[in-house]
């Protein structure tokens, strides 16, 4: 994969540092809350020849991971009924990270008005160039909740010494979704 001479160097000149710390994953029952995405997201393009970008995506808050879960599954038609989903604590260490302020997104050319939307284009060359450059995390602001999500660049770090599975609830998630305005609530 050739990536954007231009955006390599604005990233490059971006603070790196190590975070450790408890961040929150929602995921179906069955799921394995440290495997990374594979088909694609905001900060990792969908794999194909030139692309391979696993990425774990959490969040620094419980609800900052269940919005991301819930407001994906809102956006299905038609809407999947209520199930339950968990949220998983995980206790996490990168020694490599790359924060992004909105600022810093904006410099980057990420239109923040539209930062909400599922347009990932832009933040897809961002996360994509990041892990070119061998970090292993980018803490970046959530697009659904007012706090930072913790994306893992998998293929630059050591998962299995450094992430710790910690406890788990289970919630239903479409009642989760309206008492939070994902969606309407039913009568």
């Amino acid at each position: 994969m050739i990536h954007d001479n231009e955006l390599l160097d604005l990233l490059s000149e971006l603070p790196r540092g190590a975070f450790m710390g408890a961040v929150f994953r929602a995921t179906g029952m069955s799921v394995d809350p440290t495997a990374a995405s594979v088909n694609g997201g905001r900060w990792s393009p969908r794999p194909d020849k030139d692309w391979d970008v696993p990425t774990l995506y959490t969040s620094l808050k419980r609800e900052g991971a269940l919005a991301e879960l819930c407001s994906f599954l809102a956006d299905f038609t038609p809407v999947p009924k209520g199930r339950l989903i968990k949220v998983t604590r995980l206790d996490l260490a990168l020694h490599e990270a790359v924060r992004l302020e909105p600022g810093d997104l904006s410099r980057l050319g990420v239109d923040m008005a539209q930062y909400g939307r599922r347009d990932y284009a832009r933040t897809q060359l961002i996360g994509a160039a990041l892990a070119f450059l061998g970090v292993d995390g980018l803490i970046a602001p959530s697009a659904r909740w007012g706090c930072d999500n913790v994306m893992v660049f998998q293929n630059n770090h050591d998962t299995i010494n450094n992430i710790v599975v910690g406890p788990d609830e289970s919630l239903d998630w479409r009642a989760w979704a309206e008492a939070n305005g994902f969606l309407p609530k039913t009568p």
